[in-house]
């Protein structure tokens, strides 16, 4: 094959977006690939042309094996939006420049909804301008928000972390209630798709019995509704646990987060930060109930939590990778891998790709029909969807007692 490879990670980490990376490497190396660059903090990094050979830092299978263990962008992301082609020509030239110059022929972006804009725009000009690289998105948000694939990498893995910590929360919970119970809210990631905060179900089972309310964004949040319930809930339980979105907002848009005076600032793309809600709740609980109340925030936990990740999940993200650049290796170009789902029972997966345009800045948010309760739960049907996702484990390598990671500060060849 003629031309070299590059490879960019983007937007938010994931437990397994290394396994992705992973993929792509090793199936360029099978197919003669000499040169494979990685943009170092995503596109943003390759407009500075500050491009790393990975060459000089993953030698060995025994170096991919240990990189599917290290959680976060080995290659450094970043939340960068690339402008319109029409009137910004000049930052697209600049990019193919930069391809012509590294003789890179086929380009893979590592990411979710923003990312998979950066792919559609890149094999729009290259197709305006007659162009021959092969631009293919490789799928990953811990958020599970894009259309067409089944779900995404990197969210079996925060599923299975948060169902992990939410039943541990509830058993540390359950201690305590002699006389009035402890009102604990878990605030799980999540800003319009309810994906991230369903899975705290996951750890319903014969020895918990999971959290006591579940709330999307995917519904209108009703405070009073809601302080009736956790009030009613207080009088009959000696432990209430209940699992809320970042995301979940009042019927005319307002975030619960915001309630408290939450902070106005934006990323590049325009979405505003949320955090916050659990605490807004803990705080009008308290007035309600009388009762102590703890927020906890999951925060970037979620995301970075390799040590517990999901084997099935670690696996279908290097499928990914691999599979994205057979595509790139067909002369495929535009479009991203999804995963199709053959059997849940018998869980079997197969790998295609789907046109970018049917994907980029398209938002898959959770069926109304599985939210059950009046939007105070979710039912079985999204327990039927998710439980394949988390099942496995990959064990850690371990150094003086703790995982060991694969970094930048590896490098191998001077």
């Amino acid at each position: 094959m003629k031309g070299n490879v590059i490879v960019g990670q983007s937007g938010g980490p994931t437990a397994v977006i290394n396994s992705s990376l992973a993929g792509v490497i090793k199936a360029a190396r099978v197919n003669g690939i000499e040169k494979i660059y990685g943009m170092h903090h995503g596109i943003e990094g390759f407009l500075k042309e500050d491009l790393i050979d990975i060459g000089e830092y993953i030698t060995e299978d025994s170096d991919l094996a240990l990189l599917k263990r290290t959680p976060s962008a080995f290659l450094g992301s970043c939340r960068y939006k690339l402008p319109q082609i029409e009137g910004n020509e000049d930052v697209y030239d600049k990019m193919f420049d930069i391809m012509e110059k590294y003789d890179i022929q086929y380009f893979f972006y590592i990411g979710g909804n923003d990312s998979m804009d950066t792919i559609k725009m890149l094999s729009d000009y290259a197709l305006l301008k007659g162009k021959t690289q092969r631009f293919v998105g490789v799928p990953k948000t811990i958020d599970n928000d894009l259309p067409i694939t089944d779900h995404t990498p990197g969210y079996g893995s925060a599923a299975k972390y948060i169902a992990t910590s939410m039943k541990e929360i509830i058993r540390d919970n359950e201690s305590f209630g002699a006389s009035k119970p402890t009102i604990c809210v878990v605030e799980i990631m999540g800003r319009h798709a309810g994906w991230l905060t369903a899975a705290s179900a996951l750890c319903r089972g014969e020895d918990c019995s999971g959290p006591d309310m579940i709330y999307l964004p995917e519904v209108a949040f009703d405070m009073d509704d809601f302080l009736a319930r956790v009030k009613h809930l207080a009088e009959t339980k000696s432990s209430v646990v209940i699992a809320v979105s970042e995301g979940i907002a009042l019927a005319d848009g307002t975030f619960v987060c915001e309630l408290g005076g939450g902070s106005d600032a934006v990323d590049a793309f325009g979405h505003k930060t949320l955090s916050g809600c659990a605490n807004v709740l803990t705080q009008k609980i308290a007035e309600v109930t009388g009762c102590k109340t703890r927020a906890i925030e999951l925060s970037t936990l979620q995301r970075c939590a390799t040590h517990v990740a999901s084997r099935a999940d670690i696996d279908e993200a290097y499928n990914c990778g691999y599979y994205a650049f057979k595509a790139a290796k067909n002369d495929e170009t535009g479009v991203m891998v999804v995963m199709r789902i053959r059997d849940r029972e018998v869980y079997t997966v197969s790998y295609e790709t789907f046109d970018i345009h049917e994907i980029a800045n398209v938002e898959k948010k959770i069926p109304r029909e599985w939210i059950i309760n009046n939007g105070t739960d979710i039912g079985q049907q999204y327990i039927k969807y998710a439980s394949p996702l988390i099942l496995g484990a990959l064990t850690p390598y371990y150094s003086r007692g703790i995982p060991k990671h694969l970094t930048l500060a590896n490098k191998k060849v001077k």
